[in-house]
């Protein structure tokens, strides 16, 4: 004799129960998932050009110290580094623009006036005008900037970590 087809209450409530539990599972579930694994997937983008102000606020040839800070988002964490650039005016709209950070540990160099050099408190390095080492451990110069000038001010193109 066939075996009948027919669903009895019981199995009937439990597939009923299951059903709906899977759709409110999957209605909370994949919106949550979303949330936690989308910040994998965002691009991170941290280059700019910063606008460093009027090209009169610096004077020529005197190496003059800008700061800035730019937040990072990496997830959930949102982090804001500080950032030094000292820009050096030349004659006309010619301008550089170094980054305060010695390039041997990074540690903040500061401009002597008086011995006309950048030096670095870490350990004993010194830069000139230009950036180019002078003497102590630096492996190299210190590291530029792009630079442009446009209707008077002053940006620069950061690439950020």
């Amino acid at each position: 004799m066939p075996k009948s087809h027919e669903v009895n209450r019981r199995d009937f409530v439990m597939v009923v129960t299951a059903l709906i539990g899977s759709v409110i599972g999957a209605v909370i579930g994949l919106p949550a998932i979303g949330y936690l694994i989308a910040p994998a997937f965002q691009a991170k983008k941290s280059e700019a050009w910063i606008p460093l102000g009027p090209l009169a606020n610096y004077p020529e040839g005197v190496p003059t110290l800008f700061s800035f800070v730019r937040s990072k988002v990496n997830g959930w964490d949102k982090t804001a580094n500080s950032y030094g650039i000292y820009v050096i005016r030349g004659p006309g709209d010619q301008v550089k623009a170094f980054s305060n950070i010695c390039t041997h540990l990074i540690c903040r160099v500061t401009w002597k006036d008086e011995d006309k050099e950048f030096h670095c408190p870490c350990h004993s390095g010194v830069f000139n005008v230009d950036g180019q080492v002078v003497s102590g451990p630096p492996p190299r110069p210190m590291d530029t900037y792009q630079v442009k000038v446009e209707n008077g001010n002053i940006s620069i193109f950061f690439q950020g970590a």
